[in-house]
């Protein structure tokens, strides 16, 4: 009995739930990520069509009552008095669909006003499909994207009138009218699709509510409208289904046999492709059959293995994310309560993002994981023996600990130049260098002796990678653009922006070809590139370069890193960078329990080369020890060893300039720079992350300014004050 029940337990989650989980998870991030624009097109493809007959009206007054008298014969509305304010509403309501106010009340109208149309009027099929998807927009509302989204919240816990009700109320249609009338678009929809495979045209009352018209299309391949009709309508394999036949009528668009309703017909679908059949469709009752088979292998956590992630980096969420449907209980420790996007850390610096544009908290990550902890605290210790970390005086017991702590500053032993010349890994970092940088052009405005004015603005940057390129060209832009006019004893295209490079060119990771190009760039924003320079000194006055003293207010620093602590913590053996040296399975030697993964780890899995220290090597690696951990726990054969797959290396100068090298492929200028971006944005956590940093790239490359030029923390004491500045001062 007992092999019986592990047989179907074995196929229930290899045929059954495995799958099921897979096609889930795609669906999700369908919705998740096209569903919000897809209902902005939609509100706005409505409001375009209305906004537009409204204009039509406005322009025609003088004849619009005679026209509406004699073909507009609506019983019960008289054409005269009505012709005026009608066309005055047609041009709000549309405004309101596209802005998302008051979205539900402004889509009843309208579709009252399709239905009166359709009945009394000329039946047409958009006028169908407008009334299903003003239908929608009264039971759901507007989606993510719209102003009845952003104020629900507020008005349902105001003071205005009603405004708590009419939300509540809101909410309550949502929830309870959703599945029904799924149901019924459903429905509708195959009903049209069987007339059109049986070829047989509807007549009665039928005829103006059915769009068999505008389905003419699927008339020479019945079998195809019949299978259609019948997966929708039992709400069987929706999603497929719906992209399938957009897929068609997108097809026949480009064969050119076009019908205008075809548009509408797509949006419909749309609705179904994103959002799912309903609570009421076999395809939910497979999902509550699967969620049935997880909830019997997941929920159970008392006792299951315990996984202590320490980092909430690139490299820990991936782990942690890989793990969420495990059998195990993870626990994700951070000293941050968010996860930092590095790669645009420099956009904050540089006041062209604000901090929540590139960080997100990690428990709305996982806040529907029951098995992940999200932990805030300084882990400082780890007992090997014991399997135990220690979160200040707090002990935390493991079964398997992954560490992805990441890197710091690495001042080659000369950790006293940190307090004149700050490194950029945390957003701390990155609002202390804007403070610096935006607070000297403000020293520089009441500056009276030279000398003091141009170390002002001098800005160096030590190192040429990446991330000393980034903040070069930001630099250089930022002085060239968007403050012009501001300030009134001295321009601040004046100030001069030096790059200090210790190695032959600027780079070096790149091919040599992309590091000449980068370099061009550079010296065409005016960046001074000093190859084969060496820093002899750093202080609060300024840099020695090659013996040579230069007088510099802000000296940013960008020539190395160092790994975290991990290796003390577990008392074995790193490199000069302190990284920790790991197995092919990223394991730590005689700690088979311990794994470390990101710029914490050296592993020789590129290639026989030591992966580089990128965001997607991290990934790469927590995804990997998941995979290791998920194995290990069910009993099947570890993974292959580690490898690392290079997708690509990109760095940006300035506008319109980047290179980008995708192994033997190179790419600069403006569409390396198009590239950067696209992927970038992708690549960040979260829609509003998205949306956020796309309108500020925007706004900031058609005005030149910059929206977060803030300059907070402590006052900035004059360096005539004589006293030695500490950290947090420029």
């Amino acid at each position: 009995m007992s092999r019986l029940h592990r047989f179907f337990s074995t196929f229930a989650t290899a045929w059954i739930s495995r799958p099921a989980r897979v096609i889930t998870a795609a669906y999700r991030l369908l919705e998740q990520s096209s569903g919000p624009v897809v209902d902005v097109l939609i509100r706005l493809w409505l409001a375009k069509v209305f906004f537009v007959s409204g204009i039509l009206r406005m322009f025609h007054l003088s004849i619009e009552p005679y026209l509406s008298r004699a073909t507009y014969p609506v019983p019960w509305v008289e054409a005269l008095s009505p012709t005026y304010l009608s066309g005055a509403i047609q041009m709000v309501i549309p405004v309101l669909l596209a802005l998302g106010l008051a979205t539900r009340w402004a889509a009843l109208y309208m579709l009252i006003l399709v239905l009166a149309v359709q009945i009394h009027y000329v039946p047409l099929d958009i006028n169908l499909y407008s009334a299903v998807l003003f239908g929608w927009l009264v039971v759901c509302g507007a989606g993510p994207l719209s102003i009845d989204h952003i104020l629900a919240g507020g008005l349902e816990d105001s003071a205005l009138p009603f405004a708590a009700t009419l939300t509540k109320l809101a909410r309550a249609i949502t929830r309870y009218l959703k599945p029904y009338y799924q149901l019924l678009v459903r429905l509708w929809l195959a009903l049209a699709l069987l007339a059109v495979s049986a070829e047989t045209p509807i007549s009665g009352a039928l005829k103006s509510l059915i769009p068999e018209h505008s389905l003419s299309h699927f008339a020479p391949a019945p079998t195809l409208a019949l299978v259609g009709a019948l997966l929708i309508a039992f709400g069987l394999l929706t999603r497929a289904a719906a992209l399938t036949l957009i897929a068609i009528v997108a097809g026949i668009h480009i064969v050119g046999a076009a019908d205008p309703a075809d548009v509408y017909f797509s949006m419909t679908l749309a609705l179904l492709a994103l959002y799912g059949p309903g609570h009421l469709s076999v395809d939910q009752g497979i999902s509550a059959v699967v969620s049935k088979i997880e909830n019997k292998k997941t929920s159970p956590l008392e006792g299951a293995p315990h996984v202590v992630i320490v980092g909430a980096g690139f490299g820990g969420l991936a782990c942690a994310a890989r793990l969420a449907r495990a059998p195990v209980r993870v626990t994700l420790i951070d000293r941050h309560n968010y996860h930092l996007f590095q790669p645009l850390l420099y956009q904050v610096a540089m006041a062209s993002l604000s901090p929540a544009d590139i960080a997100s908290t990690v428990r709305s990550l996982f806040s529907d994981n029951l098995n992940i902890k999200v932990m805030l605290g300084q882990v400082t210790a780890v007992d090997t023996m014991q399997q135990a970390v220690f979160i200040d005086q707090r002990r935390l017991s493991y079964d398997f600990l992954v560490l992805a702590t990441g890197a710091s500053h690495s001042y080659f032993g000369r950790d006293e130049w940190a307090p004149y010349a700050p490194g950029l890994k945390t957003l701390d970092d990155a609002v202390e260098i804007r403070r610096r940088i935006l607070s000297a052009f403000e020293r520089a405005e009441t500056a009276e002796d030279r000398a003091d004015h141009l170390g002002l603005l001098t800005f160096v940057i030590v190192g040429g990678g990446p991330t000393g390129v980034e903040l070069a060209g930001d630099i250089a832009e930022l002085v060239r653009y968007g403050m012009e006019n501001e300030f009134r004893h001295f321009d601040p295209t004046c100030a001069r922006v030096v790059l200090v490079q210790s190695a032959a060119r600027i780079l070096p990771t790149f091919p040599a070809v992309l590091s000449e190009k980068a370099q061009r760039s550079l010296e065409g924003l005016g960046v001074e590139v000093m190859l084969e320079s060496r820093v002899e000194h750093i202080d609060q006055n300024g840099v020695l370069i090659n013996g040579t003293r230069l007088a510099a207010c802000t000296v940013l620093w960008a020539a190395g890193v160092v790994a975290s602590p991990a290796a003390l913590w577990l008392n074995v053996d790193s490199d000069r960078s302190g990284r920790v040296m790991v197995g092919p399975d990223l394991s730590v030697a005689d700690l088979p329990n311990v794994f470390v993964i990101g710029d914490t780890a050296l592993a020789h899995a590129w290639k026989g080369k030591p992966v580089p220290g990128l965001a997607p090597a991290a990934k790469q690696g927590g995804a990997y020890v998941a995979t290791v951990l998920s194995r290990r726990l069910t009993g099947r054969p570890a993974p292959p060893p580690f490898q690392y797959r290079h997708m690509g290396s990109l760095a940006t100068i300035g506008r319109k300039a980047a290179v980008a090298n995708f192994n033997r492929i190179n790419v600069s200028g403006a569409l390396a720079w198009w590239l950067w971006g696209l992927i970038h944005v992708a690549l960040l956590v979260g829609l509003r992350n998205r949306i956020s940093v796309m309108f500020s790239w925007f706004w900031a490359y058609l005005t030149f300014k910059r929206s977060t030029r803030l300059i907070t923390g402590d006052p900035v004491p004059s360096r005539r004050d004589g006293a030695a500045e500490g950290p947090g001062s420029p």
